[in-house]
């Protein structure tokens, strides 16, 4: 992913307000942040965890999309599995995020969901650079995971911006 500053990140923004772009809490750390190894960009508000966000590239442009994490079930331990990397995770590794879709349609309260890893850490955990667990076995070669991924986030975001 390219390398991209806070007024980048707060104007690529499609399914919230300027004024709410402007209020997000924006990663203090991106200068620190391993650029190469990120299909996309993803973090949790640290002052409301049920916020998220993500910014990818999409169709030769930077796309932001808020989303909101569904509140976590506790009392028994579950394996989910992320609908981007398809990582395993044990108990709340990963959450049904939702994103108000773009324009008109997120006005009227429509939205689109998938399940996506708790921390958006998906290019780490694809990339073997952060572990949950055991992973199942697969046959694709790197590239070929990385390109489902991307595949299924451009699938999410134009579902989002449609």
């Amino acid at each position: 992913m390219l390398v991209v500053t806070e007024s980048v990140i707060r104007a690529s923004f499609v399914n919230c307000t300027q004024g709410e772009a402007k209020r997000l809490a924006v990663p203090h750390d991106l200068e620190m942040r391993p650029w190469d190894d990120l299909d996309f960009l993803g973090w949790r508000d640290p002052a409301a965890p049920q916020r998220a966000y993500l910014v990818a590239e999409s169709d030769d442009r930077l796309i932001g999309v808020a989303l909101r994490a569904a509140p976590q079930q506790t009392g028994r331990v579950r394996r989910s599995m992320c609908s981007f990397c398809l990582t395993t995770h044990t108990g709340d590794g990963v959450a049904l995020m939702t994103a108000r879709r773009a324009g008109r349609d997120g006005r009227q309260g429509n939205s689109v969901g998938a399940y996506m890893c708790s921390n958006l850490a998906c290019s780490l955990y694809l990339r073997g650079k952060k572990h949950a667990g055991p992973r199942m076995h697969e046959t694709l070669t790197l590239a070929e995971k990385i390109d489902r991924t991307t595949t299924t986030l451009a699938a999410f975001l134009r579902k989002v911006t449609e």
